[in-house]
């Protein structure tokens, strides 16, 4: 028996450019700026890599929260609980997780972000295995799989008795409202029970530290080959707000800001903002620089999801600029960089090959799986 539980306002806040989605009042704000939910959708996206699983019965609560995306998927769920719609809240998620351990289910799957994963923590602890669908903003805990459809994929492999090793996995979060400062202070709530295969499963996201030079080395040579008449569309990170402390400029350090011409035209740029500033009248070209997650190894779909996948066919492949330093590159080995901007197309046009700026005049080529 499979339990799942959808956090509908998971990722609410993210391409509107909140950084993430706690609270009434972000969640509020988020609609008002156009958001729209993507959990259910990213649910159903795992869900149909269940299908082939041979009598699987799944236990959900109401609309949302997870009996659409699951009668969306041609399943017939048993749907207990009650829910108020359009107003859920931690508490239902919470409710919703213990139920599900009184029923005994076999695996608790769950779409949200790291706010949702803490909430399964504090509902079920170490006691029932679980795996997260990743569909917030910011996903730093190694609670989830790599994309929607590898949680589908690794939870019929658990189901089917493919795949029995359970790991410990770490369940982090980070205060919402310092982020909106410009503070990101991550914090180690608990352990979660996930069944794990290497290559399904997100590591912990890895802080960046004792990395100055090389971040400075790899501005230097960004603003140095920077053309004149271009924007630069520069995502959160510490390396590329070297490239703007390089330019004299301010940083959103999680955020997306864009430069033209050395000066910045757009700060805390949200994706409507972006697609707005690309389809001007300009006579320029409009390039993407971003940095891989450390530990984890995303460039798109996790923390910047203001550049979405509509952003991304607008600058195009061949216009992305990924800048790393080696360290950040060593630490993850032999794993292939990521992409998870929710539409599959795009996942797939950004795999192969692509160049890393890694220093003044350096260069290095690593995988892109998408």
């Amino acid at each position: 028996m499979l339990g799942l539980i959808v956090n509908p306002v998971a990722g609410l806040g993210g391409r509107v450019g909140l950084k993430g989605s706690d609270g009434a009042e972000i969640q509020r704000r988020a609609r008002q700026l156009g958001a729209v939910p993507r959990a259910p959708e990213r649910a159903a996206s795992a869900l149909e890599r269940l299908r082939g699983v041979e009598g699987l019965q799944i236990v959900t609560y109401p609309g949302q929260m997870g009996e659409d995306p699951a009668r969306s998927c041609g399943f017939d769920p048993t749907v207990i609980g009650d829910i108020q719609p359009g107003e859920t809240t931690a508490a239902d998620t919470q409710r919703a997780a213990r139920e599900m351990e009184r029923m005994e289910v076999d695996l608790l799957l769950f779409a949200g972000g790291d706010g949702t994963a803490r909430d399964i923590y504090e509902a079920v602890g170490l006691r029932l295995p679980v795996l997260g669908i990743p569909a917030g903003v910011k996903i730093h805990s190694a609670v989830y799989a790599t994309h929607p459809r590898s949680a589908g994929e690794l939870a019929a492999l658990y189901l089917q008795g493919r795949v029995d090793r359970l790991r410990e996995a770490e369940v982090m979060d980070i205060d919402e409202e310092a982020i909106r400062q410009g503070t990101v202070t991550a914090k180690l709530y608990g352990y979660l029970r996930v069944p794990y295969r290497a290559s399904l499963v997100q590591n912990l996201k890895m802080p960046s530290s004792g990395e100055e030079a090389a971040v400075a080395s790899i501005a230097h040579d960004v603003v140095s080959k920077m053309a004149g008449g271009c924007l630069y569309i520069l995502g959160p990170g510490t390396t590329t707000r070297a490239i703007a402390e390089e330019l004299g400029v301010p940083k959103t350090l999680i955020g997306v800001d864009v430069v033209l011409d050395g000066q910045i035209i757009a700060a805390d740029a949200n994706e409507a903002q972006l697609l707005t500033l690309l389809k001007e009248d300009r006579d320029c070209a409009a390039k993407v620089v971003v940095t891989p997650i450390g530990g984890q190894g995303y460039l798109f779909g996790r923390g910047n999801q203001q550049i979405s996948h509509r952003v991304i066919k607008q600058v195009g492949r061949d216009n992305l600029m990924v800048v790393s330093t080696p360290d950040k590159l060593h630490t993850l080995g032999t794993q292939p960089l990521l992409v998870d901007t929710g539409d599959r197309a795009v996942d797939e046009s950004l795999g192969g090959y692509i160049e890393v700026v890694t220093g003044f005049n350096q260069r290095a080529v690593r995988k892109v799986a998408p």
